[in-house]
């Protein structure tokens, strides 16, 4: 048995008490992943921002809102875990300054100051060590696939990841995946439209499989298990 965290969900930047920065993610794909990693066998622990869906309560939960508190909550289940899947639209962006309560509308316009958040998965997987981390590129399918994939491998390089698996934008919210499981070793696996659940148990496979190929397969045994090398 692995333990595997992954992370789900939206994060949400407050610019004050009641509005904020988010975006569209369900969480579905998160939710999907930990109940394949539950089959097959492994342990998951699931970073959640706020999202309507939730994994089975068999499941472990830590629910987070912000961008920095999921890198927090992230960073202390990674310590004692096998693999990383981070399926979470994380917001790219956070007001500077949080404004208290709820301010009155301004007339005009209204300039915003914003500071990049910080990257989860690459942060992750600059800390790895043996473990493997896969990470999610969501791409505008405008270009079509090949360039989604092209920029994927970028990604995949850039922060130093095991695999990434490359989506078109227009999968947010549908309960269908269309995906391509690009590997650092230059393979590439489409998996065909289908369920979430489908796409989840294939893509836990191959980081289970990637695992096992760094690390042998005595998991159970000393040092491996219960968590991380």
């Amino acid at each position: 048995m692995l333990s595997i965290l992954i992370t789900a969900g939206p994060t949400r930047e407050h610019l004050d008490d009641i509005r904020f920065l988010s975006n569209a993610s369900s969480g579905r794909m998160g939710c999907a992943l930990a109940e394949a990693a539950l089959s097959a066998g492994h342990r998951p622990v699931v970073v959640m921002g706020p999202a309507d869906v939730r994994p089975p309560e068999s499941i472990e939960v830590i629910s987070v809102t912000s961008a920095l508190e999921m890198q927090e909550a992230a960073e202390d289940v990674f310590a004692t875990s096998h693999i990383a899947i981070a399926a979470a639209a994380v917001s790219d962006w956070r007001p500077a300054h949080r404004r208290a309560g709820k301010p009155a509308r301004e007339l005009g316009r209204l300039s915003i100051e914003l500071e990049p958040n910080p990257d989860i998965v690459k942060g992750l997987a600059a800390d790895k060590g043996s473990r493997v981390v896969v990470g999610f590129a969501l791409e505008s399918s405008s270009a079509g696939m090949p360039a989604a994939i092209e920029r994927g491998r970028s990604k995949l390089a850039s922060k130093q990841l095991d695999a990434v698996v490359v989506n078109l934008h227009d999968v947010i919210g549908s309960s269908d995946a269309e995906l391509v499981l690009c590997h650092a070793d230059g393979r590439e696996e489409a998996l065909e439209r289908g369920s979430k659940l489908q796409a989840a148990t294939r893509i836990v496979g191959a980081a289970v499989e990637q695992w096992h190929a760094l690390n042998g397969r005595q998991v159970g045994q000393g040092r491996m298990e219960g968590g991380a090398q």
